[in-house]
């Protein structure tokens, strides 16, 4: 009889199997029923949705988004352990098409041949090009499988519309610092796969679990491995307890979830942007120092609040963008750490200056016009000509220099005759823009009294 793929597959009710002794922490605490999974009560609490929907097998495709650690993998596993399918892990990473075509026509075989369905779980799915993700389709349209996709990109911008369209999005939350402290409890009562699991117990204050429950930013795994090495070095050193001070010491730094070119990326920098706008200097100061921290490119950030001195500020506060320039200059000179500084001077001033965006919006209405209407020729009164030719036609006929009347304007219409009396900029109230506001007022009564001259 031929061998089929699935031969040395685990049954689902082995899904959530023990693990052995010597692996990971993190996977030998890996939670055995709904009851023990902490931080998602939304979807496997009491009246949670997807527990309903375990509990009456009728699971759909999901895919479960959200950061590392927070149980995307384990949720997988306990359905496939809770319903009548067979589970089946795959790896997006490790995996191509044509791993993904055999597993696909033999959970097909399966289906036909026992009614029984597959549990598919894709790991890190968002790695498949549109192309393989392509290849689900007919088999989760048919029922053959339940896909389950783990990501931790936005599944808008990383899978196509179509399988999308099929599957459930279901968001998984970081864990509080509250549930990451219960998960390190749990590792260190428990004498069998626990943290203390062959070897004498060791102790941990609730100071020094809530200072891996920070540390770990919502990342059970994180944490786990964090307790795991602290359990190590306290036995290394043949203490029985570990302190708050241990934990920093080993941990060196806070390792920070971020993605320089995925959402939270864009989450953080959305973050500093608006904060600014909000003129909150120390929301600002930490959106800035969380990005900082992270890995962001300093020079980068200095771009962005360039952006933010024009489009936010202009001409509220003229001096904003000479701000940002100079404290890009100054990074650009002085490098990490002592540039940052510069970044963090001119964020505190962006987020205090006077807010507009009247500049932004003027060249906004500029370009849709632009787009929107005829090129119409440029009015030959404010044409130059430098040819005996052009003066001929016209060009520059009438033409009044600003500079010899007393007003100090000519009186001209510079605009296309289609579009003469529109307006673009109107400044605001705010900042310097208030004191431009009567300058526009007052330049705009000189022109009329030139015309009427």
């Amino acid at each position: 009889m031929a061998r089929s793929l699935f031969d040395d597959l685990p049954d689902p009710q082995r899904a959530t199997a023990p693990v052995t002794a010597g692996a990971p922490l993190a996977e030998r605490m890996r939670p055995k029923s709904l009851d023990e999974v902490l931080g998602q009560d939304a979807l496997v609490g009491p009246e949670g949705s997807l527990r309903r929907a375990i509990a009456e097998d009728r699971v759909p495709s999901l895919i479960l988004w959200g950061p590392p650690g927070t149980g995307k993998t384990t949720l997988a596993r306990l359905i496939a352990a809770a319903t009548a399918c067979r589970f089946v892990p795959f790896s997006a990473v490790t995996s191509g098409i044509k791993e993904v075509k055999e597993v696909m026509a033999e959970a097909g075989r399966l289906h036909r041949g026992t009614g029984r369905r597959t549990l598919l779980f894709v790991d890190e799915i968002h790695r498949f090009n549109r192309a393989q993700q392509d290849a689900f389709l007919p088999y989760v349209e048919s029922g053959e499988i339940v896909l389950v996709g783990a990501t931790t990109e936005n599944p808008s911008f990383e899978l196509n519309a179509a399988l999308l369209s099929r599957c459930r999005v279901v968001v998984l939350e970081p864990l509080a610092p509250e549930h990451l402290v219960q998960v390190l409890e749990r590792a260190l009562g428990d004498r069998e796969h626990g943290a203390a699991a062959g070897g004498e117990p060791v102790e941990a204050p609730a100071e020094a679990l809530a200072s891996i429950a920070q540390l770990a930013s919502g990342d059970a795994r994180r944490a786990l491995n964090l307790l795991e090495l602290a359990v190590a070095d306290a036995r290394s050193r043949q203490v029985v307890t570990i302190g708050a001070a241990d934990v920093t010491r080993i941990a060196q730094r806070k390792v920070l979830l971020y993605d320089a070119a995925g959402e939270e990326h864009f989450n953080l920098i959305s973050a500093l942007h608006k904060s600014l706008r909000e003129s909150d200097a120390d929301a600002a100061l930490y959106w800035l120092a969380r990005m900082l921290a992270a890995g962001e490119d300093p020079r980068y950030l200095a771009r962005r609040l360039t952006r933010f001195a024009s489009e936010d500020i202009g001409l509220a506060d003229p001096q904003a963008l000479p701000q940002t320039l100079a404290a890009w200059d100054a990074y650009q000179r002085l490098g990490s750490p002592e540039g940052e500084l510069a970044l963090a001077q001119a964020t505190v001033y962006l987020a205090l200056a006077p807010k507009s965006n009247a500049v932004y919006r003027a060249l906004g209405e500029a370009r849709r016009t632009v787009e929107q209407r005829p090129a119409d020729p440029v009015p030959k009164v404010i044409r130059n000509a430098p040819t005996k030719l052009m003066g001929g036609l016209g060009y520059g006929k009438g033409y009044v220099y600003a500079h010899d009347t007393e007003e100090g304007v000519g009186g001209l219409d510079c605009l296309p005759e289609t579009l003469r009396g529109t307006t673009f900029y109107e400044p605001t109230d705010h900042g310097f823009e208030a004191e431009l506001a009567e300058r526009l007022a007052r330049f705009d009564e000189l022109r009329q009294r030139a015309r009427s001259r």
